[in-house]
């Protein structure tokens, strides 16, 4: 195209005329909101109990590059909060998408007590004079007076336990006759039972952070995210930060918070209690949170895996690293009013750090094993810590396994190759924890994780997964014995997500010793066609359990047969697995024995010869966006009925602990 003396006067003018009706513009908004997002005022994305503590923040982008951002403040219902606005620039620090003259904006620890929909903007000024403004939207829940007030929850979570994982494990451990259980679960008998809705704030299918974090902030989080807003920044600790169950009830009646797993407890469910990152891989950070900020959670017991965070980084082992680590500066605005504002540690990049001697050193008491666990005095102990491997603990069937062996004198083979023979069982750090933590006479929240139900599933390892739910279900009898005593105690059972699309698709048509032949035999007409009995041909498997709770073996006759409608490539031999998958968490995966073990489920069974092709890429199945049971039984259960939001539970929850106590108006 020519361009003639006419038309670049036309151009020019069309510039100038652009350039003038530019305006610099807000790209986000947090609190999210529809409003913000859509121009509809409804649905409310943002919701908050009566002075829960949250962040506000925008990002302003100037209409061109020589342009900045030199004012902001915000508005709430036509007033000016009486808070500090902090303004950040993204000449470093931001995503690469953010253009470097932008600025981000940011009120920390606002709350309101006034309950209903309120309506905020965002108001700046550019370095010309021009501005900008944007409106987004967030509501208070009321509550309502009335009604027993509960003093401890007991929050159980199935990590990626759907409807199938728990019937399966009522088939095993009950067993059924002519169409009949012949007993329920202990997660069975709940009187309350309801179905959560589990999606994340940025997709339909969750992963465990934002899943757990719903529950205990009353709001959705990105996947990968816990306890925080998104933002523009690359900063994993910066985000705008939601006020935690843990946090809200002991800054406002003093209780006390206790984190049970069988995951690491850097892992997301347990972090989404306690500590507020944008990456649930931050683990060094996280660990050092869970200590730094312990007054602000109340955090009195932490148990599980993990011990590679504590440890410090010259120490085999150890994964303690700064690039995975927290600091706050006083220098910086945008993190100082976390510091100010919140009331939250600086941190320190401090890889060198032994965690381990720290938190003993802050009156916790350390235990390593069984043993230890066991010796504890509760009488002398009110803050305990439990670290009973380098990473993700054994699953329930390798720790059977390991103790069933050592008292026949054999070797534990998986526990002993990992190096922890003596590790815990679920129901046994949470009846300690229990012990510890209803000393505090203002209660407690608990939160205790059955982890490795997703993360076998994950592996399509049927019978591990099983056994973990098995172990699960214990634990929550646990509890509801606790709670039959203690009958101001909300005992919540429910999950973050399903995992892998689990199908009870039948039963074995043959006895164990035909199936062995029948893999040695190999391919689909085999291992799948001789083996898969579906409809009347499945018939019911029958388990023996033994004296410790659990199957003698897997390995019956005629067996339960399950399907996967979220796997990837995968072999299949219907048998239990002797050796689980590799960890990749673990630190010594690639040594040996570790290294020895299966790679992944298309390696685990190939003997077998029956390739199942998955419908998702990678090596292992994935969550599911199925809605998942939820039980309850104490005061406040019943209102967990029908189907809800995984953020509806908190106010649920908060409406039971509270009971319609209101505070001041805080501005």
């Amino acid at each position: 195209m020519k361009f003639n003396k006419k038309s670049t006067l036309v151009l020019s003018a069309f510039a100038c005329l652009q350039a003038a009706f530019s305006q610099p513009v807000v790209t986000r908004l947090t609190p999210p909101s529809e409003l913000f997002s859509s121009g509809q005022s409804n649905p409310v994305i943002a919701r908050f109990l009566p002075d829960q503590r949250f962040d506000l923040q925008a990002t302003i982008k100037p209409d061109d590059d020589t342009k900045s951002i030199t004012e902001a403040k915000f508005v709430i219902d036509g007033k000016v909060p009486k808070k500090e606005v902090s303004i950040k620039s993204c000449s470093s620090g931001c995503l690469p998408s953010v253009p470097k003259n932008s600025s981000i904006a940011t009120l920390r620890a606002m709350s309101l007590s006034k309950s209903g929909i309120h309506t905020f903007s965002l108001e700046a000024i550019q370095s010309d004079g021009k501005t900008t403004s944007a409106t987004g939207n967030f509501e208070i829940v009321p509550l309502v007076a009335g009604g027993q007030k509960v003093k401890n929850i007991v929050i159980l979570l199935g990590d990626g336990m759907g409807a199938a994982q728990r019937t399966a494990a009522r088939i095993v451990a009950q067993g059924y006759a002519q169409g009949k259980s012949l007993s329920p679960l202990a997660m069975d008998t709940f009187p309350v039972t309801g179905l959560i809705k589990t999606s994340s704030l940025n997709s339909l299918v969750t992963d465990s952070s934002p899943g757990m974090s719903s529950y205990v902030s009353g709001n959705k989080n990105n996947n990968n995210e816990e306890g925080v807003f998104p933002d523009d920044t690359v900063d994993a600790f910066d985000n705008p930060r939601i006020e935690y169950l843990s946090e809200y009830l002991k800054r406002t009646q003093g209780k006390s918070l206790g984190l049970v797993t069988t995951a690491d407890v850097f892992d997301a469910t347990p972090a989404a209690n306690a500590v507020h990152t944008s990456s649930r891989a931050a683990g060094t950070g996280i660990v050092d949170q869970y200590l730094d900020d312990r007054k602000l959670t109340g955090l009195s017991v932490l148990m599980g895996g993990g011990r590679k965070w504590f440890l410090p980084a010259q120490t085999p082992g150890s994964a303690r690293g700064d690039k995975s680590d927290y600091e706050f500066s006083l220098n910086e605005p945008h993190t100082a009013q976390i510091i100010k504002s919140w009331g939250a540690a600086s941190g320190k990049l401090d890889k060198e750090r032994d965690l381990i001697s720290d938190f003993q050193q802050s009156g916790f008491k350390y235990v390593s094993d069984k043993t230890s666990l066991d010796a504890v005095d509760l009488k002398g102990t009110d803050r305990l810590l439990g670290l009973f491997a380098l990473s993700n603990m054994n699953v329930a069937l390798d720790k059977i396994d390991g103790r069933r062996n050592k008292m026949q004198g054999i070797k534990g083979r998986v526990v002993d190759d990992y190096g922890f023979p003596d590790q815990p069982m679920l129901d046994e750090m949470t009846k300690t924890a229990l012990g510890v933590l209803k000393k505090n006479k203002n209660g407690f929240v608990l939160m205790v994780e059955g982890a490795s139900i997703d993360k076998q599933a994950h592996n399509m390892d049927t019978e591990r997964w099983i056994l973990d739910t098995l172990e699960f279900d214990r634990t929550i009898q646990m509890v509801k014995n606790f709670a039959a005593q203690e009958k101001n105690t909300l005992v919540i059972v429910t999950a973050d997500h399903e995992c892998s699309g689990v199908a009870l698709i039948g039963g074995s048509m043959v006895s164990d010793s035909k199936l062995q032949e029948l893999i040695k035999e190999g391919g689909t007409a085999n291992v799948r066609d001789k083996v898969v009995g579906i409809y009347e041909k499945a018939g019911f498997p029958k388990y023996v359990i033994d004296t410790d709770g659990y199957p003698k073996t897997t390995d019956i006759d005629f067996r339960l047969l399950v399907g996967y409608g979220a796997n990837s490539d995968r072999g299949e031999d219907w048998r239990t697995n002797p050796l689980p998958t590799q960890d990749t968490q673990q630190p010594f995966n690639k040594i040996q024995p570790l290294a020895a073990y299966p790679a992944d489920p298309a390696a685990r069974d190939a003997q077998g010869k029956f390739a199942v092709t998955g419908q998702v890429p990678g090596t292992s199945a994935v969550h599911t966006a199925t809605d998942i049971p939820l039980s309850a039984m104490g005061p406040g259960a019943w209102s967990l009925t029908g189907v809800l939001d995984n953020t509806d539970v908190f106010f649920i929850i908060g409406q039971a602990v509270t009971r319609g106590v209101l505070r001041p108006k805080i501005y």
